[in-house]
Order: C-alpha cells, then sequence, then structure tokens
C-alpha cells in the first residue's frame, strides 16, 4: 500500500530547496525499509514553484493552489490576497481530503498557510521547519496547528511562547544531500575555469539581487584584477545589464542567469562566496566550508531575518557582513581585501565546516516525519 505525504511550502528557492532536502531523506528512508510512499508538494499555482519542484525529481506530484501574500504593512493588494487565500485554503482542504496524507510537512512561505490550516481542521498532524533566526509569519500562523515546530537555532525558541514548551525541537536547516558529495574538479570544468586567482562566486538568491548585481558592475576591475568571478545574476527581476560587461575580460568574469544542477558543484570550486544572507545559501555554503561576504537585504521591505541570518554567521567567524549604507563599492573592496588573506579565508573556512557538518539536518528532520508517518499507533 502506498503512503501519501504531503510537503508545502514556496515563493523562494529559500523555502523549495530546503524541503526538497527532506524529500530526498525520506525517500531514501522509505526505499532502505521496503515503504511504499509517494511524496506530493502544494505550492504556487504561480512563479517559480511548479518549474524548480518538477525538475527536482524529488516529488511525485505537484499541485498548484491559489495564494496570496501576507504583508505586514497597508497595501490595497491585501483586500484582493484575502480572497486568494481563502481559495487557497478551500482547495487545500478538497485536495487534502482526497490525498488522505499522513503528515503534512511545511517549508514556510505564504503558500505553505493554506495547506497547514486545512491539515490542523482535518486533524492531519502537521510538522513545520522555520529556517531563519526569527519566524516569519507564515511559520507562527502554521505553529498554532502543528504537532512540532522544528528550528535551525536554538535561539529561535525563544520567540515562541510556553503553550509550545514540547512543540518545539532544534534540527538545523536541511541541506540536499548533494551538496555532501560534491566534485570542486566537475565545477571547475563547467565554469571552464583558469588557475591562478581565487574563485569568488555571487549568489543574490533564487531570483538574484539588483543591489548586489549593481555593486559587480560597479567594481568590475577591482573583481577581476582579484578574482575569477562566477556570478549568477537571477532572472528579470534583477534587471542585470550584460551590455555593461566589456568582452576583454570574459576569461576572468563569467554570468549567468541561473545555475541549477551543477551548483554543489560550482560552490564547492569557490574559494569565496559574496551573497545575500537567506538561510538555504548561507548552510549550504557552511556545509561546504565557504568563507562568506554577505550584504543582507534589509530595510522596510523585510522583516530583518537576513540581517539576523547574518549576524549570526559574523559571530561564528565564518562571514564579514556588509549592513545597510555599508552596502558600497568601498567597504566591499575592504571585505574582500580582508578574504584576500589566504590564513584568513582558512579560518572562516574551518569554522563554517564547524557549524555547517555539525549534524545532517535534512536527515534528522527526515527520520521524524518517517516516525509519524510509519510507527505503529501513527494516525
Amino acid at each position: 500500500m502506498t503512503t501519501n505525504i504531503v510537503f508545502t511550502g514556496g515563493g523562494t528557492g529559500g523555502h523549495i530547496f530546503p524541503g526538497l532536502a527532506v524529500a530526498d531523506e525520506l525517500r531514501q528512508l522509505c526505499t532502505e525499509a521496503g515503504k511504499e510512499c509517494r511524496i506530493i508538494w502544494i505550492g504556487s499555482s504561480k512563479g517559480m514553484d511548479r518549474s524548480i519542484i518538477e525538475k527536482s525529481g524529488s516529488v511525485d506530484i505537484f499541485y498548484g493552489i491559489p495564494t496570496g501574500k501576507l504583508r505586514r504593512y497597508f497595501s490595497l493588494e491585501n483586500l484582493v490576497d484575502v480572497f486568494k487565500i481563502i481559495g487557497g485554503c478551500i482547495a487545500s482542504f478538497f485536495l487534502l481530503l482526497k490525498l488522505q496524507p499522513k503528515v503534512v510537512f511545511s517549508k514556510g512561505g505564504f503558500v505553505s498557510v493554506p495547506p497547514c490550516l486545512a491539515a490542523g481542521f482535518l486533524r492531519i498532524p502537521v510538522y513545520t521547519h522555520e529556517c531563519d533566526f526569527s519566524p516569519g509569519l507564515a511559520t507562527k500562523l502554521n505553529s498554532r496547528v502543528a504537532k512540532k515546530v522544528l528550528l535551525s537555532y536554538p535561539e529561535t525558541a525563544a520567540y515562541f511562547g510556553q503553550k509550545f514548551k514540547g512543540r518545539l525541537e532544534v534540527t538545523g536547516n536541511p541541506v540536499r544531500p548533494i551538496f555532501y558529495n560534491t566534485d570542486k574538479e566537475k565545477g571547475r570544468k563547467f565554469l571552464n575555469l583558469q588557475e591562478g586567482k581565487p574563485v569568488l562566486l555571487v549568489l543574490g538568491g533564487s531570483s538574484g539581487a539588483r543591489q548586489i548585481n549593481n555593486l559587480v558592475l560597479e567594481n568590475l576591475d577591482y573583481l577581476t584584477q582579484h578574482f575569477q568571478v562566477v556570478h549568477q545574476t537571477g532572472g528579470e527581476k534583477a534587471h542585470f545589464d550584460e551590455s555593461a560587461i566589456p568582452q576583454s575580460i570574459s576569461g576572468v568574469y563569467k554570468h549567468y542567469g541561473f545555475i541549477y544542477s551543477e551548483m554543489p558543484d560550482v560552490l564547492a570550486c569557490a574559494d569565496l562566496v559574496l551573497s545575500r544572507s537567506g538561510a538555504n545559501s548561507l548552510w549550504e555554503c557552511a556545509v561546504l566550508g565557504k568563507a562568506m561576504v554577505l550584504v543582507p537585504l534589509c530595510g522596510s521591505g523585510t522583516r530583518g531575518d537576513q540581517v539576523e541570518n547574518a549576524r549570526f554567521f559574523v559571530d561564528s567567524g565564518v562571514a564579514l557582513s556588509l549592513v545597510g549604507d555599508e552596502a558600497d563599492s568601498q567597504h566591499l573592496q575592504e571585505a574582500l581585501n580582508k578574504m584576500l588573506d589566504a590564513d584568513f579565508r582558512s579560518r572562516c573556512s574551518t569554522r563554517a565546516l564547524e557549524l555547517g557538518l555539525r549534524n545532517r539536518p535534512a536527515k534528522t528532520i527526515a527520520e521524524t516525519v518517517y516516525k509519524e508517518v510509519f510507527s505503529e499507533g501513527a494516525s
């Protein structure tokens, strides 16, 4: 008999990739135990969710639902999105009623709220994971119906009230299994890198980051003088101007809209990473022992989670961070000059590995979900 297990989450790669990591580990556990499971993902009917999830091969079926954004500020769009959220709850209710899953695992993002609320109403166990230092609004809503709230950091428990005592579990942030088995030579071959200068990998998240792209363009001479630069520019929203790149630097500067299957090997061959500080990218870098220069997303359009994430890695001796007004050319070059010191970079790398290899969160979470599904007496 095949057992249905539902995953939900999306909106950004930061909510999707960790969930896929857990799905991969869960499937492995089922295979080893001779259990037949069907992994189903409920995500947004619009955006990147479907293409990333179906391309991964980690999930058997994807269902898209309507969903609205959970904004913390006044906007007329909130009125429209209320109806989208209601529509998502109704669609989730009938989907779960049809699928009869043994558990719903949420990786967060606004799309995860309707499936979790519907699961709570149907008395299907819900497990939700928070990847950031402080919980997002989706996690706060999902936690009300969750049997377990899984956390990346011990300090995050302080954001939950006394009534959650016993339901909180610190697991770390899940990283896809492939990041534990990388080949940096394959990465170098894919990028066609030269020997000599250290490799700087620039990331802006799955959708790119206009701020980081602009910093790179402003500092191309400096960057290509000291590094071989590999730049993931992101999609259309990042507004990257390819025409600003002189042909003369093509040997030491390479840009890609998005790197998918090759990313683990590409990250493995990097000496240094310049990145946003979304939890997913940070922990993938930690697993591979990468020193980092971080430019966290901050300001009125964010709750400050990336700043908190960056602070944790700076305090852990892994990274340098450029926050707010410090994210300019002068401070960028100062930070990169420090990272050009191989000894300093090596110390950051060692501390990153100590964090990243402390445990294997995706496997830990998968084991928790597996026990819920297959243990005797499971609902």
